[in-house]
């Protein structure tokens, strides 16, 4: 029998977001793991706001969302509010009933920017990196570095003269004030004499000789060999040796008395990085340039061990996070000027990154 094309929706509905969400989805897993980071960081959420006045919107929901912007690729928070409006799949992990009205976009902006002003991706890092410790997942020895350029929210024409130099438009008919024609060809542009006017403290840099230079920020990982999982990040001004600085950084904050190794790319061989990696008890793994002068800072003392060559093999694991940072987490181009929030941002991505990771690899381990 045909059913009928009926188009009369019904007045009451008695399904809530969660019995609409299938018991194996994957998300299942990330929201249980995410709502136990929340549940942990409940006192430094107290300490942020006033114990009197109006409500806001819950910083739980709002890290929840944002977690959701970056596993689902949604561009802007625009989007991810039209999103959250009718799917409830979304309104299910955030935390919200049918019912509920979807907040306003400058409205969770404006909320989540209290979130940016403190340190609470680091600590939202932090626990989910302690979950994985305490299930095995992670390596207490072995680690990688590494950093990337992440493009900034800024266009080329910005990038002009310090002080009160400016660079003319040039005068024609099809000229536009409001997005004039530039060119910048045999005009010498550098980080000591131009400067942003869209984002001041990003920097201009590139990958490497031969490429185009760009306004960047640098994100750089501490990665642990074992599954590949982000131990601690940092974001910070592309000023070129940032890689190495936030390398020591991180790797001064692991905790525990013991040797541990560090693998990287031929960037870290230097000298002063070598040798403050010994200074830290950290043996360095670091891939040989023998293009550099005065050679290698690592002999053969080090590149004869079985350890160093898996090391090398494990440290292009790394690659994996920061194409899954710039893809899915749309942090290719960062959309967030400065480097604090632009940090806060990468450091949140790579919770993320850690959460879907965890959740492979928990089902990849076979039911007993």
């Amino acid at each position: 029998m045909r059913g009928a094309d009926e188009q009369q929706s019904q007045i009451f509905s008695y399904l809530s977001p969660e019995a609409r969400v299938r018991k194996d989805h994957p998300l299942r897993v990330i929201r249980a793991m995410v709502d136990e980071v929340l549940s942990e960081m409940s006192r430094q959420f107290d300490a942020m706001y006033a114990s009197v006045g109006r409500p806001s919107i819950a910083p739980e929901k709002l890290l929840r969302a944002q977690l959701l912007q970056m596993l689902y690729s949604i561009r802007s928070e625009r989007l991810l509010m039209e999103e959250m409006d009718y799917n409830l799949l979304f309104r299910w992990f955030v935390g919200l009933n049918a019912d509920d009205a979807v907040w306003d976009a400058t409205v969770f902006t404006k909320n989540r920017d209290r979130l940016l002003q403190a340190d609470v991706a680091k600590q939202f890092l932090a626990q989910v990196v302690e979950q994985a410790r305490v299930r095995g997942l992670t390596s207490d020895e072995h680690f990688t570095v590494d950093g990337t350029l992440l493009e900034a929210w800024a266009g080329a024409k910005s990038f002009q003269p310090k002080g009160d130099k400016k660079t003319p438009p040039p005068d024609g008919p099809d000229n536009d004030a409001g997005n004039p024609t530039v060119n910048f060809h045999g005009e010498k542009r550098s980080n000591d004499t131009h400067a942003s006017k869209t984002d001041p403290e990003s920097l201009l840099a590139r990958k490497g000789p031969g490429k185009e230079a760009k306004l960047s920020y640098s994100g750089h990982l501490l990665v642990e060999n074992k599954n590949g999982l982000i131990v601690d990040a940092e974001g910070l001004q592309a000023n070129g040796t940032a890689e190495r600085d936030a390398a020591l950084l991180m790797l001064e904050k692991l905790r525990g008395t013991k040797t541990v190794t560090v693998g990287g790319d031929k960037g870290f061989d230097t000298r002063g990085f070598v040798g403050e990696c010994r200074h830290l008890r950290v043996t360095p793994h670091v891939a040989q340039n023998h293009a550099r002068a005065g050679g290698s800072a690592i002999d053969a003392r080090t590149t004869r061990h079985v350890g160093y060559k898996i090391s090398q093999r494990k440290r292009k694991r790394i690659e994996e996070c920061f194409g899954w940072l710039k893809t899915i987490a749309g942090l290719r181009k960062v959309r967030h000027r400065g480097v604090g929030k632009v940090a806060w941002i990468f450091t949140f991505a790579c919770a993320a990154y850690n959460l879907v990771r965890m959740r492979n690899l928990a089902a990849a381990v076979p039911a007993v």
